[in-house]
């Protein structure tokens, strides 16, 4: 249970939609309490990563509220120096493509940006940067080059940009995508270790086999961009209707002499997670 825990984010009736298209949220309602390791789940094009765009104010809702701490997410708060600095800081978004996020010659100075931006001084700067290239066994990337990394090393590095920056809550989307099995295994066990410290973690993933590593609670999207169940991990895998329902799994008929019986399987992804599809067998 969670008690009394703080609400971090609240959202509050969200709507969204790209100019010109069709909605990709429609009024979407939840709390993410502090602690909490959420996954935000559904299809492609349910509107996960667009939720996590709006929960870092990337993105501006066409409706409804999103609140930080109690503050509502909007241009004029951000613009605030006693609150936009800190929610820039406070709040990490790792983004699924790390190239996205990577930019400076070096994995030292890619490190050092965010908190010389912050203004912070240059031997906090150095003791943070060595303290997070040990914690994600990184260090001898120190002089690279981000764009010669293998892409378990750039989620890594990625990952390091944030967390030099001491945040309390990571939004991540889609964060083993791309990654090998040996890679993927060291991120969850770093996410893990965060939570441990008390890290919130909000993950967007279509992935079923991730949730029992990087998930405490689970809200489902659908494709019509609603909330459609909030729960825990065991009992969402164990819905295979709803699963059904919102195209995470897909059954197949097998015939059996005269018999045809039907098999859930999920779908497979294009992640190389070192496993064939997981299936499970229902009535």
């Amino acid at each position: 249970m969670s008690g009394a825990r703080e609400a971090v984010f609240t959202v509050e009736d969200v709507r969204f939609a790209y100019p010109g298209g069709e909605p990709c949220l429609d009024g979407l309602s939840f709390d993410v309490l502090r602690g909490e390791r959420l996954a935000l789940v559904g299809a492609n094009g349910s509107g996960k990563s667009t939720l996590l765009h709006i929960l870092d104010a990337l993105f501006v809702p066409s409706g409804g509220r999103v609140a930080y701490l109690g503050t509502a997410l909007s241009e004029e708060a951000l613009a605030s120096p006693a609150f936009g600095p800190r929610f820039r800081q406070e709040v990490g978004f790792l983004f699924q493509n790390s190239d996205a996020q990577l930019f400076c010659p070096t994995v030292e100075e890619e490190l050092a940006f965010g908190p010389l931006q912050a203004g912070w001084a240059q031997g906090e700067v150095l003791r943070r940067i060595e303290d997070t290239l040990a914690l994600l066994e990184i260090s001898r990337l120190r002089s690279r080059a981000p764009a010669g990394l293998s892409a378990g090393e750039k989620k890594r590095v990625a990952l390091a940009s944030l967390l030099v920056l001491s945040p309390s809550v990571l939004l991540l989307d889609e964060p083993t995508a791309g990654l090998d099995p040996r890679s993927q295994s060291l991120l969850l066990e770093i996410l893990e270790a965060l939570h441990a410290r008390g890290l919130t973690l909000v993950t967007a993933t279509h992935d079923l086999t991730l949730l029992p590593h990087l998930a405490d609670r689970v809200v489902v999207l659908s494709e019509e961009h609603r909330v459609v169940a909030d729960g825990e991990p065991q009992r969402v895998l164990a819905d295979t209707e709803l699963l059904l329902a919102v195209n995470l799994i897909h059954a197949h008929s097998h015939r059996h002499g005269r018999l045809v019986h039907t098999h859930p399987h999920q779908h497979v992804v294009a992640h190389d997670h070192g496993h064939d599809h997981h299936h499970e067998h229902g009535e």
